[in-house]
């Protein structure tokens, strides 16, 4: 029962993950009527065999999310034990909330989550009638197939409150008919305005005929004090320092004149980019004449000579055993994972470890915490059979000082007889 419990603890959680904001027809104050079918599994030990169950559920949406349903259920099987009578009759009266989500691939599909409280009253024998209290909670999905008509499947997990606890799981399929409630208002969208023809731009004015002039003195066009018949670069900007040609000068031979560049004194040889810098192509900050490892990958920290640092890395193993009552025999199951933790600590010399012996609460003081070191002894001998360096590890007894669970249930205890450590490395890739 437990693998089912966690089973349906499961598909629950999993409807939360492909949540949207709006919904497809699922109305606001809309009546519904769902009538089902499915199965129904009874826990093993209520000694009662699963069986169909039939039911109908009335309710009504709050809002496009919230809804409360009332459902009855009907379950007509049979028991497992030969001193009741074969035929067993069980009902189930329900109250549930159901929030609603929205799938934005499909408006058609609405999940929900839902959760409530209610009563089941199993008929055993001829005039028994055991009536118990119940919580449930679950999940589902509709499948809108028209706007007031949808198809139904959901699991639920039922928990009996009273007296012995009691998991069972109920799944079912059905129809969920809306009658009433409101529509939402589709508004139509805008009406774009029209385009305004462009007004044509006025012709440009008529260019005057130039006046015929006398020779002219020699020109300097550009400025650059070199004048047009002697100047090998006309054109240049004004303020660009040149040389007696009219050029531009380019100081660090980079191939860019000094008045474009925005790197100036770059080595000889360095490519450079059109602004004059040097160039750096794997983008990690080290420019390629500079850079001992080019085409280092993206996002990936270099150092000086643009090579990448050593990354860094915990790896870790946790060593857990647990014993029978009042013993310190380490049981064969447990053979394999010391094993692994044998290997780990191989693996990473550097390493060292401190094993914990626990006890539960049974006994003396004294007594658990000399039984508590002989069990980390114990373990920390299979772990030096599998070759591990004895200076490395050290076994310590806490007695029952340290718990870890509740020591006045079996169960707590088992998880309180415990030998533990926590090891870890850190490796340099």
């Amino acid at each position: 029962m437990r693998i089912k419990y966690a089973v349906a603890l499961f598909l629950v959680l999993s409807l939360a993950i492909f949540i949207g904001n709006s919904f497809a027809e699922n109305r606001q104050g809309a009546i519904t009527l769902s009538p089902h079918l499915g199965g129904y599994i009874f826990e093993g030990n209520q000694g009662i065999n699963s069986d169909p169950v039939y039911g109908l559920g009335i309710g009504v949406n709050l809002t496009e999310r919230l809804a409360i349903e009332g459902v009855f259920d009907w379950i007509d099987t049979d028991s497992k034990s030969a001193d009741r009578r074969p035929y067993v009759k069980t009902s189930l009266y329900r109250l549930d909330g159901l929030y609603h989500f929205k799938l934005d691939a499909n408006e058609d599909l609405v999940p929900y989550l839902s959760i409530g409280a209610g009563a089941i009253r199993i008929n055993n024998n001829p005039g028994d009638s055991d009536g118990d209290l119940i919580a449930n909670y679950g999940g589902g999905i509709k499948y809108f197939i028209t706007k007031s008509l949808a198809a139904r499947g959901e699991i639920r997990h039922i928990i009996d409150v009273e007296d012995d606890v009691y998991n069972n799981l109920i799944y079912t399929f059905g129809l969920t008919y809306l009658i009433g409630g409101k529509e939402k208002v589709v508004t139509p969208p805008p009406v774009p305005e029209p385009v305004k023809a462009a007004v044509p731009a006025p012709a440009p004015a008529p260019v005057p005929e130039p006046i015929p002039m006398s020779a002219p003195a020699p020109l300097d066009s550009d400025g650059d004090g070199v004048y047009d018949s002697e100047d090998k670069c006309p054109g240049t900007p004004k303020g660009a320092a040149v040389d007696s040609s009219g050029c531009p000068l380019d100081s660090d031979g980079d191939g860019v004149f000094d008045y474009l560049d925005k790197c100036p004194g770059t080595p000889k040889g360095a490519a450079v980019d059109s602004r004059g810098c040097p160039l750096d192509s794997d983008g990690d900050g080290v420019f390629d004449y500079l850079d001992k490892c080019p085409d280092t990958p993206i996002g990936i920290k270099v150092d000086a000579a643009g090579c990448p640092l050593p990354i860094k890395e915990k790896v870790s193993i946790d060593l857990k055993v647990e014993f029978e009552f009042d013993s310190a025999i380490v049981r064969n199951i447990y053979q394999e994972h010391l094993e692994r933790v044998a290997k780990f600590l191989k693996q990473y010399p550097q390493t060292k470890a401190e094993i914990e012996g626990h006890t539960d609460s049974v006994g003396t003081d004294q007594y658990n915490l000399k039984l508590s070191q002989e069990r980390a002894k114990n373990v920390m001998q299979h772990l030096i059979n599998s070759g591990v360096d004895p200076s490395r590890l050290n076994a310590v007894g806490f007695g029952e000082s340290r718990p870890v669970s509740d020591n006045s249930t079996s169960e707590g205890r088992q998880r309180n007889r415990r030998v533990i450590a926590g090891i870890s490395a850190i490796v340099i890739k």
